[in-house]
């Protein structure tokens, strides 16, 4: 039979673990601003939870994070069920950081403080219809805040709106921001397979530049992940999606959080 301390050890263990692995990225976001004159305040961490269980989002929310990204709606459901006794809940913002199936739009906009990776305008519809329901009925107090995905190389398959077409995210970005229940506030893509990460965050930032000057405001850049952090940083970005370098490799999924791998559930982030 265990003892107390035994039990406890495995949780001490992995709190150190990611104690350790959280000031070394916290580090590496502070490095990469100061290379780039930015101020590391006006960069968010968010940790990609995926797969990692419940406890590790407890852990490093005694850390100090408060911000956690997932990426399948079922996932993310019970994950937060799961949390939702054994902290103020209402500190954390949970992020939709993976593609998102419309028919989950209403679960989603349910728990999203935001969704990163809107790419057509079914989806903004549905997203819209759902969070303005949750609004009325007061599951929502705030508008869901969405980022335009952008796709950097037009390959379908990982998502994101083909950025060789610009009438096309205009026209998501203006329904986004014209839509009652969301808040459009930025623009994410991933780099593709293979690219020069400076180059790909370079063409991300200038169409960031184009697209402010369409709706007239700031707009944010969630771009970043483990390997990358230090380009995005460099060429603008305010959110870095971080899971690997946090969290350690993931484990593989139980068989109720994974869904097969289609055009409509692909997460955005295979390295995160």
């Amino acid at each position: 039979m265990m003892t107390g301390n035994e039990t406890d050890r495995p949780t001490a263990d992995r709190e150190r673990e990611l104690a350790g692995a959280l000031a070394a990225l916290r580090a590496r976001i502070d490095a990469a601003a100061a290379a780039a004159g930015r101020d590391p305040a006006e960069i968010q961490l968010l940790p990609v939870t995926k797969f990692f269980p419940a406890t590790d989002v407890l852990i490093l929310y005694r850390l100090g994070c408060r911000a956690f990204g997932e990426s399948r709606e079922q996932e993310a459901s019970r994950k937060i069920a799961e949390v939702h006794n054994s902290v103020d809940s209402a500190q954390i913002r949970w992020h939709m950081v993976g593609r998102i199936q419309r028919n989950k739009a209403r679960a989603i906009t349910r728990w999203a403080y935001a969704a990163h990776s809107v790419d057509n305008m079914r989806l903004v519809t549905a997203l819209d219809r759902a969070a303005t329901e949750a609004l009325a009925d007061g599951t929502r107090a705030e508008p869901l805040r969405v980022f335009i995905q952008v796709s950097l190389d037009g390959d379908e398959n990982r998502g994101g709106a083909d950025i060789a077409r610009p009438e096309l995210i205009d026209e998501l970005c203006r329904a986004a921001d014209a839509a009652e229940g969301l808040e459009f506030v930025g623009l994410m893509a991933v780099p593709p397979l293979g690219a020069d990460p400076d180059a790909a965050f370079a063409r991300l930032a200038a169409e960031q530049t184009r697209v402010q000057q369409l709706v007239g405001r700031p707009l944010q850049l969630s771009a970043g992940m483990s390997g990358d952090l230090e380009a995005a940083v460099r060429h603008g970005s305010t959110c870095v999606r971080v899971g690997t370098a946090l969290l350690g490799q993931r484990p593989l999924p139980s068989p109720e959080v994974v869904t097969p791998v289609t055009s409509s559930s692909q997460t955005t982030e295979p390295q995160s």
